[in-house]
């Protein structure tokens, strides 16, 4: 079978598994969670830094809600966690929750994970110097619903491409570096640290960072089941609080930060630290407010794309009254 014929039906098949297997992921046993503890869900990628932060700040703390971050390695688990109300609150792609109000499902966005953060690699010895050069060349996207799909479909309006001009596959992230590496892609666009990792190995190079291309870039978001809000409004605005706060103390506490993150990302610490300083805007955790212009232009793309059929109103996606009107750095103390 050829190599990228063969990615492509493992990306298949993986999302496949996923479905079925789910009943015995861990992320399932997420609702026997105490009254003062909530369950969030990650991927460890940096524009989720916050959750495992924010989880390591209230294991030291004896006051407020204990947040237990819960890992994912790709988001086809995350979305039928939250479907079956197994995860009430979670770190996702913005335009996937916007197809899961799409879809009826009650999800809020409450607030960002980051601005930027999100890196276009080639392998190392690619003549690539833009997005046209990569045409009929093998592109690995989180998923067709992220928002670095998005990007790309801007990127290639931009330099006058066609939809079929590059062929996109679904990949999880942390498969993306050893399939670049093996040759089974030519390119691909993710968060952090997935994108450092081949360019430290030096396996690939770096031919876009996201600010580059839409400053002030957004991928993810925190989304919660309205239920949650209801029946627990005091959880929520801890979780936002505590997720803005931890915020402030990376932005403060880079290095400090990867080691608390690494144990639970299950990723080398030289590996965060490269990221969160290399250079030290590569991800930002500041400004996490969304806006309506934020959330309107990742909606017209994803319009574009055909990922939504109708234009969703920003008043019924959008809850903002948990965020704090200051924010203080997370009170963290680090061995």
């Amino acid at each position: 079978m050829p190599m990228r014929h063969a990615v492509r039906v493992a990306a298949i098949t993986a999302g496949i598994l996923a479905a079925l297997t789910l009943a015995h992921h861990r992320p399932w046993r997420v609702t026997t969670a105490r009254a003062d503890q909530l369950a969030v869900g990650f991927l460890p990628v940096t524009c989720h830094l916050t959750c495992p932060v924010t989880d390591y700040a209230t294991r030291t703390t004896t006051t407020g809600t204990r947040f237990d971050s819960k890992r994912f390695t790709e988001f086809a688990t995350v979305i039928e966690a939250v479907k079956a109300r197994k995860l009430d609150a979670t770190f996702m792609l913005a335009p996937l929750a916007m197809v899961l109000r799409e879809q009826g499902v009650p999800v809020k966005i409450v607030y960002l994970g980051h601005r930027d953060g999100s890196t276009v690699m080639v392998r190392k010895d690619s003549t690539a110097r833009s997005l046209r050069d990569l045409r009929g060349k093998t592109f690995a996207r989180p998923s067709r619903y992220s928002n670095q799909y998005l990007v790309i479909t801007k990127l290639m309006e931009d330099q006058g491409m066609q939809p079929g001009d590059i062929q996109f596959v679904d990949m999880p992230p942390p498969d993306m570096p050893s399939a670049l590496a093996t040759g089974a892609i030519d390119a691909y666009f993710v968060g952090e640290p997935h994108a450092a990792k081949a360019e430290l190995s030096g396996a690939g190079r770096v031919l876009y960072h996201a600010k580059d291309i839409w400053p002030r870039f957004v991928s993810c978001v925190l989304v919660v089941r309205e239920e949650l809000i209801a029946e627990r409004p005091q959880v929520v605005h801890d979780l936002v609080r505590g997720i803005a706060e931890s915020g402030e103390w990376a932005e403060r506490n880079r290095l400090a930060a990867a080691r608390v993150a690494a144990p639970l990302f299950r990723q080398d610490q030289q590996l965060l630290e490269y990221v969160l300083t290399q250079p030290p805007d590569r991800v930002s955790y500041r400004n996490l407010t969304p806006t309506d212009e934020d959330l309107e232009q990742i909606m017209k793309y994803a319009l574009k794309a055909r990922i939504l059929r109708a234009p969703i109103a920003v008043r019924d996606l959008v809850d903002r009254r948990f965020i704090p009107a200051e924010i203080q750095p997370a009170k963290i103390v680090t061995e």
